[in-house]
């Protein structure tokens, strides 16, 4: 559907201020889309994401630090999620070996069990798939890396 028809809106200062627009309520229809699937895994999309960061890591442990870097929203508190993902069972937490200033932060079972459950009920290129080929999907993604330089 179009952006006009959604926000009930046809006055913008020009297509850039559309664009902009079109970009920030596409994020909110797409975060909408993962709420509502995580919700019955009792998740949030920033636990999702430090859930699949610590899974690629494995079998080397992470650190905040690098959970920081690699997360999609650089806003989000990643001390406060690796504890509450700790709470839940879905990570461990230890002291590094080497550097017991250092805390080695490690994906749990339990957590690559729901991470599982997840990849199969939800595939992320399926809330695209629907309405974009893959093709312009990929033309998509291409102007998206260019308008962040």
């Amino acid at each position: 559907m179009e952006l006009e028809k959604e926000i009930h809106s046809k006055n913008f200062e020009d297509n850039y201020q559309k664009a902009v627009i079109n970009v920030s309520y596409t994020y909110n229809w797409i975060s909408n889309i993962l709420r509502n699937r995580l919700e019955k895994h009792n998740i949030t999309q920033q636990q999702f994401n430090i859930l699949r960061i610590l899974r690629g890591q494995l079998p080397n442990p992470s650190t905040v630090n690098l959970l920081k870097e690699r997360m999609i929203d650089k806003m989000c508190d990643a001390s406060r999620m690796v504890d509450r993902l700790v709470q839940k069972e879905l990570v461990t937490r230890c002291t590094n070996s080497k550097d017991r200033r250092a805390v080695d932060i490690y994906i749990s079972e339990e957590g690559l069990k729901v991470l599982a459950q997840i990849d199969q009920e939800l595939k992320l290129g399926d809330i695209l798939r629907h309405n974009i080929s893959e093709e312009e999907a990929t033309v998509l993604s291409n102007l998206l890396d260019k308008l962040r330089g």
